[in-house]
């Protein structure tokens, strides 16, 4: 699991487990935003995990390569390759998410806006940065 920063907070995998084991684990260390899975087509477990926390499924154009796992996950220490693979997952979300983020954040200094993890949440969530920073709908033609 990853915060907002992209900073790993904690890592397992949900190989041999069931949906129920790694709701209640994932549960105990927050509520997630965004769900990866490293396969184009998520699997039945990563597709529970995700409908339990109704968080954005996040599923690569194609399925992530080893190699690919590998380069994401090879500053973050983790030797199980469960974990890695599934800290890869994550990693790579964040990577697509990043300039959204920097783009709120900037904004949300500017406008002296504290609540910055909320923003970005929001707009992960598809609200404007605007949208999350003020509370209030844009006006859409």
């Amino acid at each position: 699991m990853l915060d907002l920063e992209g900073r790993l907070v904690w890592a397992s995998h949900g190989s041999g487990g069931s949906s129920e084991d790694m709701i209640g684990m994932i549960n105990s260390v927050g509520r997630p935003i965004i769900i990866a899975g490293d396969r184009k087509q998520s699997s039945e477990l990563v597709r529970k995990v995700n409908a339990s926390f109704n968080s954005v499924l996040f599923e690569p154009k194609k399925d992530l390569s080893v190699d690919m796992k590998r380069s994401l996950a090879k500053d973050a220490k983790i030797s199980n390759p469960h974990e890695r693979d599934a800290y890869a997952a994550a990693a790579y979300a964040f990577k697509s998410y990043v300039a959204k983020f920097t783009h709120a954040e900037h904004l949300a200094k500017r406008r002296n806006a504290d609540n910055i993890d909320e923003i970005k949440a929001k707009v992960v969530l598809k609200h404007s940065v605007d949208e999350a920073i003020t509370g209030r709908k844009a006006n859409r033609r």
